[in-house]
């Protein structure tokens, strides 16, 4: 199964057109997929204290937190998308790892005593897209490059995900009618494994 964990929060945004894409390649390819939509399922991303202290046993007080890490666990693909915001990833997103990534066995991770291990080596193939107003050479030479070596680098293998690709359509803001379309045709046809 193909898990789709989308990030914006509005409809007109080129991140929707993105998913419009994507579910459309994956219908076309008949392929089985379901879509985590964070702001749409009001996914609240603030711990609270009662909550944070569930943390070290695995459990929530946050039924849309045991849905999202049942998701993850039985997806074999694990799609992104999401808008880059200040040199990262936004808070909703942030949350969703702080909260659904839960510490132990049969989890999303254990901590051992050189670090942690992840659990969820289900996740064969992780694409990450993104979108920022900074072109994409601008974000990887002059801004630290934080999705690749935080988000992808660290977070996502650390919580088990393997073969980790990451798209990022530079220059938003600025970018003509035609590259939008020709990328979101793109990604149409893109081959998700």
């Amino acid at each position: 199964m193909i898990l789709i964990i989308y990030c914006h929060p509005y409809e007109q945004s080129f991140n929707h057109a993105e998913l419009k894409a994507i579910k459309e390649n994956l219908s076309a390819g008949q392929r089985e997929y379901k879509i985590i939509d964070l702001y749409a399922e009001h996914f609240n991303p603030v711990y609270s204290t009662e909550e944070l202290q569930l943390y070290h046993r695995g459990e929530t007080t946050d039924p849309l937190v045991t849905k999202y890490l049942k998701l993850c666990q039985q997806a074999d693909t694990v799609i992104f998308i999401t808008p880059y915001w200040w040199n990262s990833i936004p808070g909703m997103l942030k949350g969703f790892i702080d909260k659904v990534m839960k510490e132990g066995p049969g989890l999303s991770h254990t901590v051992t005593k050189t670090g942690v291990k992840g659990e969820l080596t289900n996740v064969k193939h992780c694409y990450v897209f993104t979108t920022s107003t900074s072109p994409t050479w601008y974000i990887r030479f002059f801004l630290g490059n934080a999705i690749k070596k935080v988000f992808i680098n660290k977070t996502l293998r650390q919580l088990g995900f393997h073969n980790i690709s990451w798209n990022n359509f530079g220059g938003i803001s600025n970018s003509s009618l035609e590259r939008r379309k020709k990328y979101l045709a793109k990604l149409t046809k893109q081959p998700f494994k």
